[in-house]
């Protein structure tokens, strides 16, 4: 059964939607952990998901809806530029009320939420052609990007006053770094859902930092961790028929829970 379910064409687009997907979640995700944003990652999945269910309402495409709300957030926590507690209160502020307003769509909706709720979890073996082509087109608009910006977002990163004492326009790098965060966490959303996006996105990168300091190899370990993750997660589910978010968050937290003991072996 699993060998004939391999050369099935859903299979194929899954593996290669979960490649891509991996590949720009393990790159934006070592700047993610570097600056401290896993939490703006959580707020930004789940005001996705109000975007998705407010596409509902207006009769769009809930993935259109998800990049929509995505995008809005990070902007909106980008151009605050806000730091440490007071980042962190002000995030938690403005997920409260979206989660709200994501309740209030709901129950708008008259119809079925079915293709808003499976965002929750993910859906991997259910990208189509059309979907794996616009994963790859946001991938490739996050990926340049990112190799277009590294330099100063590694200086600001690193460093923020004393980048900005040298001219980098650190408030600018925000906006940008959280619009890119904003993309590709719309991106794994179909891959992982809503409730498991910081997998791919954070403990990757987490992990990988825990395995050396050097930057370069940092993004290689980061994106090859999310890339077995994905791709075995979803072999995994193929052969086991459990949910591949499971596999996949299962492989990424044993990366990262192996780095942690080998990091704690070298002393780090």
């Amino acid at each position: 059964m699993f060998i004939t379910l391999l050369g099935e064409h859903f299979v194929h687009t899954a593996l290669l939607a979960g490649a891509v997907v991996a590949v720009v979640a393990g790159a934006i995700g070592v700047f993610v952990v570097t600056r401290g944003l896993s939490f703006a990652v959580h707020a930004i999945s789940e005001l996705g998901f109000t975007g998705a269910t407010g596409a509902l309402v207006l009769g769009l495409d809930p993935v259109l809806g998800v990049l929509g709300g995505s995008l809005a957030v990070g902007a909106a926590l980008g151009v605050l530029s806000l730091r440490g507690r007071e980042r962190d209160s002000a995030i938690g502020a403005v997920l409260a009320f979206g989660l709200g307003i994501g309740v209030l769509f709901l129950s708008l909706y008259q119809g079925y939420a079915t293709a808003a709720t499976n965002l929750l979890f993910g859906s991997i073996v259910g990208v189509d052609d059309a979907q794996l082509r616009n994963l790859a087109i946001v991938a490739a608009i996050v990926l340049v990007a990112l190799a277009l910006l590294y330099r100063p977002l590694h200086f600001a990163a690193i460093d923020p006053e004393v980048a900005a004492a040298r001219g980098v326009p650190v408030a600018a790098l925000s906006v940008a770094v959280f619009l890119l965060v904003a993309l590709t966490t719309a991106e794994a959303i179909q891959v992982v859902g809503v409730l498991l996006v910081l997998t791919l996105v954070i403990t990757p990168a987490a992990a990988a930092q825990r395995l050396t300091v050097r930057p370069g190899l940092t993004f290689l370990l980061s994106i090859c961790i999310a890339l077995v993750s994905t791709e075995g997660g979803i072999l995994l589910s193929l052969a086991k028929s459990w949910p591949t978010s499971f596999f996949i968050s299962t492989l990424s937290f044993a990366f990262y829970a192996a780095a942690r003991v080998a990091s704690a072996r070298r002393g780090g």
